[in-house]
């Protein structure tokens, strides 16, 4: 199943840490926010993806041609670097087709733009580039399968430290409540699509705009509530708590890491640090 990525926008609200580095290729320990959320849908076996480029479109595309595995694996380097022997990779068996799909483009725009590349799909998949989170997308596209949906999306709980405020319509305060206890869910930004969504969008018009809008007139748009882990890069803010996660061994979004298909066994140790070949990393 082909996984589109939206990896064209400008990060504004993550000031100079975005000014020349597309926000999609910020780092979050050795690797980009990209490449978590792309080694997310490997773990799951999709490993078929479409970039969806924009701005500085060239350094994403240059970070792959000039991927280094030695980064983020295990090697043995011997005869003075004239040999290096990796003990495991990380995108040996990844496809990715890399698509121009404009500077200001907004998100439906891209998506249409690579409607060509999903000729023949039965069904797809889609990502914003800026959000991690630990859910099982298996129970994902179970859910989205059993309720014959044209556009599922996972829905979280706002993770933001704003309040939110009720009012008696002349501007005094009746209420004031910390939003993540509002009972307000907010889309995460991982979809499920059948390939019909292009039936319901038009040039130009934004994805969860009016496409959105006409599918849950026809009770075809569906939601899947994320009670678990989930964490936003759109300020620094965000990015800084991401990095402080990934730094004290509790990456909740390496689902990779949790657990070993084979085994069974944590690869996470006690105190959280994460195990790889049974040794602390």
């Amino acid at each position: 199943m082909k996984v589109v990525l939206f990896c064209g926008g400008f990060g504004l609200r993550l000031g100079k840490s975005s000014e020349t580095i597309p926000k999609p290729m910020l780092l979050i320990g050795y690797r980009p926010i990209l490449w978590h959320v792309m080694k997310y849908y490997a773990h799951f076996g999709h490993k078929d993806f479409i970039l969806c480029l924009g701005w500085q479109a060239n350094v994403i595309k240059q970070y792959f041609l000039n991927y280094d595995e030695c980064i983020s694996n295990d090697f043995v380097f011997s005869n003075g670097g004239q040999k290096v022997e990796l003990k495991s990779s990380d995108i040996h068996d990844w496809n990715i087709t890399f698509v121009d799909t404009g500077m200001t483009a907004n998100i439906g725009e891209r998506l249409q733009a690579v409607q060509p590349y999903l000729a023949n799909e039965e069904r797809f998949l889609a990502n914003y580039t800026d959000g991690l989170h630990d859910l099982d997308l298996n129970q994902l596209l179970d859910f989205h399968e059993k309720r014959q949906s044209t556009a599922s999306f996972v829905s979280v709980r706002p993770t933001q430290s704003f309040h939110a405020v009720k009012t008696n319509g002349n501007g005094i305060v009746k209420e004031l409540s910390p939003i993540t206890d509002s009972g307000i869910w907010m889309n995460a930004g991982c979809f499920v699509f059948e390939p019909s969504i292009f039936d319901y969008m038009e040039p130009g018009e934004e994805l969860v705009a009016e496409p959105f809008e006409r599918l849950a007139a026809q009770e075809k748009l569906h939601t899947y509530k994320h009670n678990g882990f989930f964490g936003c890069m759109d300020t620094l803010k965000e990015k800084q708590r991401l990095d402080e996660l990934y730094a004290t061994g509790k990456a909740h979004w390496a689902v990779w890491e949790k657990l070993s298909p084979k085994s069974g066994i944590s690869s996470m140790s006690s105190n959280g640090i994460p195990f790889q070949n049974g040794i602390p990393r």
